[in-house]
């Protein structure tokens, strides 16, 4: 292993958390991407609880999707959080207009998060687990993980493992309800389900990566090889650059 293959250790243990708490951040959207995540679906069953009525509930769970993306853009602030929740709820205002029953406007996302499940686990099985490949970019590392820092591979496989896991959990309460539940109890244990989960994925995400080697800045090692490469070239053009003003 050679000097650049070691993970840096030039910050501090609580530099490093900081720094995994700010990544965690911004890859999961933090308290307004879980507000995002969670209000369409708690207006659509709220309005829905009220008056059974399709329609209302799922023309308000569109309005507020897109009334966040606009917030988002008119604050020049990053809306793929609220671009993907809107796209959750079209596709589930789509699917319960076209069966007309309520509880479908909650299956797609139910879907979407047992495929989820199964990818954590199948990447992680593959060697490439997927949490390595979301928050590598976010760490600066890239895949740098995958041979050269072993200790943050292990890291990211067992964060897959918890992601994969919980997400099944969740799965394994919601698909019975959506069969045997009205929509009003599936849609009110899905809106409570949202949230603790998801936080207790990035808890264990953050407890293991805190204890994990450092990432390998691998966009710094560039410039860094960069600059070196542009010095070497300077140090053999100076010496010709002189030879030609003595022989002139």
């Amino acid at each position: 292993m050679t000097s650049l293959d070691k993970p840096t250790d030039n910050t501090s243990a609580d530099d490093a958390r900081a720094v995994t708490e700010a990544a965690l951040f911004e890859a999961f959207g933090g308290v307004r991407g879980m507000v995002e995540t969670v209000l369409p679906g708690l207006l659509f069953v709220t309005i829905f609880t009220i008056n059974k009525d399709l329609h209302w509930s799922a023309i308000a769970a569109l309005a507020v999707s897109l009334v966040l993306v606009v917030v988002r853009l008119a604050m020049k602030d990053t809306v793929k959080h609220a671009f993907s929740g809107v796209f959750g709820v079209v596709f589930g205002v789509v699917f319960a207009m076209f069966t007309g029953n309520a509880k479908d406007f909650y299956l797609p996302g139910m879907l979407y998060t047992l495929g989820l499940a199964l990818a954590y686990i199948v990447t992680t099985l593959a060697g490439v687990p997927l949490i390595g490949l979301i928050l590598g970019p976010v760490f600066k590392e890239n895949l740098s993980w995958r041979k050269r820092n072993p200790g943050r591979k292990k890291a990211y496989a067992k964060a897959s493992w918890a992601w994969g896991l919980i997400l099944l959990a969740k799965c394994a309460v919601l698909f019975p309800l959506y069969w045997w539940a009205d929509t009003t109890q599936l849609g009110w244990v899905l809106v409570a389900l949202k949230i603790p989960p998801f936080l207790l994925a990035v808890w264990l995400t953050w407890v293991f990566l805190a204890k994990a080697p450092a990432p390998i800045d691998v966009f710094a090692e560039m410039e860094a090889a960069e600059n070196a490469a542009r010095a070497e070239e300077g140090e053999q053009a100076s010496p010709a650059g002189g030879r030609h003003r003595r022989d002139g």
